[in-house]
């Protein structure tokens, strides 16, 4: 659906008002410079060729490479609630550059997981590190990755991020706008080349780490259990090659698995959330899996 926020429609209000003080034209094209009154107008040049995302999306997957790991890493999971998948693609910038789903088509999968796979691919991106962000005595010298599981005990009332879920809003306008929900998953996704931006704390996001880890990006999978969630992103950055994790920093207490979803959330005796003894502790959810048994990052 097209939505448009009050401050367009003011805007292309004005600008209408303003054409309808221009003179009125007999042909939009503009004959070739030089040219006498009266000359044909030149002919209309080749349409432009699609914009290539900011930052670009060179060392990230393609539409078809992510959709071919998603399938394979949705097949192998088996905690949760065996759905179909959605997951997108950000580059470091924030900006979209691919969006797939698992299943036959966009209603095969939970349509509201769509956008929410953006938001935590965003998010890992956004709170991730690599060893570049140290300099001048401050920064994090190994890097330091944070998964979206990660977040979740800290974004709770009285946790050292609360409100951080609230910080970065989904931009609907990119997420929806152009395209229509025939584009949904496909090539020409609305979401493509437009940072959707919004903040995701459960599982489900990873930051993506090319050899040397180096950070370029990061992936969000949504579409079952948050747990499951989590699992099946797991596989996915594994099978696009991006896991180059090994001696990044992390919350997880795990060196093999840094940025691993961690379940250390206990009953709280004062009633409302449980308590995390390490700060960034994950809720269990149904038919939840054993993050040990993930692989371990390259």
């Amino acid at each position: 659906m097209k939505r448009l926020s009050s401050f367009r429609m003011v805007m292309s209000v004005a600008a209408l008002a303003g054409f309808a003080s221009l003179p009125a034209r007999a042909n939009a094209q503009t004959p070739p410079a030089g040219a006498p009154p009266g000359a044909p107008a030149a002919p209309a040049g080749p349409p432009a060729p699609p914009a290539v995302p900011r930052g670009g999306c060179q060392g990230l997957p393609s539409h078809a490479a992510l959709k071919a790991a998603l399938v394979a890493a949705t097949q192998a999971e088996s905690s949760g609630l065996n759905n179909h998948m959605w997951a997108t693609v950000v580059n470091r910038d924030g900006v979209v550059c691919a969006v797939v789903f698992s299943g036959v088509n966009r209603g095969a999968q939970w349509p509201g997981s769509r956008v929410i796979s953006a938001q935590k691919a965003n998010t890992a991106n956004a709170f991730s590190l690599d060893s570049t962000s140290s300099s001048n005595g401050s920064g994090q010298a190994k890097g330091l990755a944070l998964s979206t599981a990660n977040l979740y005990s800290a974004v709770q009332p009285g946790g050292s991020l609360y409100g951080l879920q609230h910080s970065n809003p989904v931009d609907t306008d990119a997420a929806y706008e152009s395209g229509g929900s025939t584009g949904f998953g496909t090539g020409g996704d609305p979401m493509f080349n437009h940072a959707v931006g919004g903040v995701n704390v459960f599982g489900g996001g990873l930051a993506l780490y090319a050899k040397g880890g180096t950070i370029v990006g990061g992936v969000g999978v949504s579409g079952d259990t948050s747990c499951a969630d989590h699992f099946i992103a797991w596989r996915l950055r594994q099978g696009l090659n991006l896991d180059f994790l090994a001696g990044v920093g992390g919350v997880s207490g795990d060196a093999a698995r840094p940025d691993n979803i961690v379940f250390d959330i206990t009953d709280n005796p004062a009633g409302g959330s449980g308590v995390s003894k390490g700060g960034f502790g994950h809720p269990k959810c149904l038919n939840t899996g054993d993050p040990s048994t993930l692989p371990a990052v390259r």
